[in-house]
């Protein structure tokens, strides 16, 4: 019976194992690292403008815009400067700061819609009774 238990916790507990070793996406141990320099010029060659520079799961990891004007975020090994993974950040997530306002086309760049509401582009006229 003992040993049953044993057996279940230990079964148990290996999942949580395999999800902490998941978050290690670079393992290079520090002293192989290139330093903080090397990895901005890096960035500079890919187009990038960072606006945040950190240290996560043992890799660098850069915030900020590319090339396009894009918001990225960046993760890279920091012994060989390669990219582990990218990310865009998307606008809807921007939306939702602005309480979901969208505004797909600028003011004066679509005609209105030929419905008699906006007649010939004259301000309107209210009566009040």
């Amino acid at each position: 019976m003992k040993k049953t238990l044993i057996a279940l916790s230990v079964i148990a507990l290996l999942p949580a194992g395999v999800a902490v070793a998941d978050d290690d996406d670079c393992v290079a141990p520090r002293g192989q690292w290139k330093s903080r320099e090397a990895a901005m010029q890096a960035a500079e060659q890919h187009g990038w403008t960072v606006r945040r520079f950190k240290i996560d799961d043992g890799c660098y990891e850069i915030e900020g815009r590319d090339s396009t004007g894009r918001e990225i975020e960046a993760k890279l090994d920091p012994a060989t400067l390669q990219m582990v993974e990218m990310e865009y950040e998307d606008d809807e997530e921007d939306d939702d700061d602005r309480g979901n306002a969208r505004n797909p086309a600028p003011a004066g760049t679509v005609a209105p819609p030929q419905n008699g509401l906006f007649g010939n582009g004259a301000p309107p006229k209210a009566q009040v009774n």
